[in-house]
């Protein structure tokens, strides 16, 4: 693992994703021990395609690693990544994409040939990195990669996977301003009951994680979170928030929207039974278009489903104790709690999201975590050695009248004419 080039965020879901089975009680084996051995019984494949083979007894430690220190005890102590980067470009994947749907017999050194030849990769990027990545997507057989073997299948209780993705609504116009809104959703796979839906302005990451967030503190914990791979549902503060309230986070294949059919045809039917009926032109706020959502999630999970002849609130009563509670709603703010690194400058301030903090003044010139939610910064906080520092919001004019303890001669900013120094 040592040699890997996977960040230690990545590293730390791996981990996660094997012992998954055992935090969550939901392995088949006889035990945990067996479990453990079954799943090192053959060398496992990391994310960025290396082989490695484990001990039963490392993923022991790792369970341990994980109920003393949660996602941070799994990450490597060392950056494993630290001076590397990213071998294949966005665009040149999309065209490895193009080439193999177009010439399905092509292989990895004609394919990486032809990426040098039409300026897609550099000449430096070895034809290794090309192999790996098609092993790694299942592109290497010559059939038509548009066909995928699909099955209907369906999780057997309450919690274990749900769906979330993001879903276009028309714009509305609040306080004189026309814009694009954008529903969240989060739907249970078993009882197809919608667990979380709010429309908003932005279709990004801390818009979800909000949605998410309410529908654990109302539902609980689920098992596994199946998601989108756009940059609202793949980030590494997602990863962390998984991993701390013990969800295994799993995402859908790259241009494989059907593989989320739930969800999709979720929206298909909020779209057929509501969104069309609704004179969106008429909406006075984002306000009022989210009440409107809640009615509409409401008459959903109290409504019979036409794939399990039950209504989705029925079903999610039969088997909702197979769920986990969070232990309390201040454990799982620290659970949704961002994470940042920023040094902090010489005059005790620190930037985030252009914004600036007062941080107390025994770090400065230090880099320092800070944990936050983006929706309550006036709560955010440094943490070293396990405790909390609060940080605040810079007030300059406040700033100017607060006689500094340092080895100077202070200077009273608040005077019309100011001594030198």
């Amino acid at each position: 693992m040592t040699k890997s080039n996977l960040a230690p965020i990545q590293i730390a879901h791996f981990r996660f994703a094997l012992i998954a089975p055992v935090i969550q009680h939901t392995y088949s084996d006889a035990s945990a021990s067996a479990y453990f051995r079954r799943v090192t019984s053959a060398p496992l494949t990391l994310p960025d395609g290396s082989i490695f083979h484990y001990q039963p007894t490392t993923l022991e430690k790792w369970v341990e690693y994980y109920k003393k220190g949660g996602m941070d005890a799994l990450m490597p102590k060392v950056r494993s990544d630290k001076g590397s980067t990213r071998t294949l470009t966005d665009t040149a994947i999309e065209e490895i994409y193009r080439l193999k749907q177009k010439f399905p017999k092509l292989n990895a050194t004609q394919i990486h040939h032809r990426l040098i030849q039409d300026g897609f990769l550099p000449a430096s990027v070895s034809v290794a990195s090309v192999q790996r990545f098609i092993r790694k997507n299942d592109l290497k057989s010559a059939r038509n990669l548009t066909i995928k073997d699909r099955k209907a299948f369906e999780e057997e209780f309450f919690g274990a996977l749900w769906q979330a993705d993001t879903c276009y609504l028309p714009h509305i116009c609040e306080g004189g301003k026309n814009r694009r809104t954008y529903l969240i959703m989060i739907i249970d796979d078993h009882s197809r009951l919608i667990v979380g839906g709010q429309i908003f302005y932005n279709d990004n990451a801390y818009n979800f994680q909000r949605v998410l967030k309410d529908a654990i503190a109302s539902y609980g914990i689920p098992h596994k979170l199946y998601l989108d791979n756009g940059s609202a549902y793949k980030n590494d503060q997602l990863t962390l928030i998984c991993g701390s309230v013990g969800t295994l986070e799993l995402h859908a294949p790259v241009r494989d929207g059907a593989s989320k059919g739930k969800v999709e045809r979720n929206f298909r039917t909020l779209k057929n039974r509501w969104l069309y009926g609704l004179d969106t032109s008429q909406m006075a706020s984002l306000k009022e278009f989210n009440e409107e959502l809640t009615t509409y999630i409401r008459k959903h999970n109290t409504t019979l489903h036409s794939a399990t002849k039950q209504t989705p609130l029925d079903r999610f009563l039969l088997t909702k104790n197979r769920i986990q509670d969070p232990k309390s709603l201040e454990w799982l703010d620290e659970c949704f709690h961002n994470r940042i690194t920023r040094k902090v400058n010489n005059d005790s301030c620190i930037s985030i999201d252009g914004a600036y903090y007062d941080a107390p003044q025994q770090f400065i010139g230090m880099k320092v975590e800070i944990r936050f939610l983006p929706g309550a910064m006036e709560q955010a906080y440094i943490l070293y050695d396990s405790i909390h520092y609060p940080i605040r919001p810079t007030n300059k004019a406040e700033n100017a009248r607060t006689k500094r303890n340092n080895n100077l001669p202070s200077i009273d900013y608040s005077r019309k004419e100011h001594p030198h120094v």
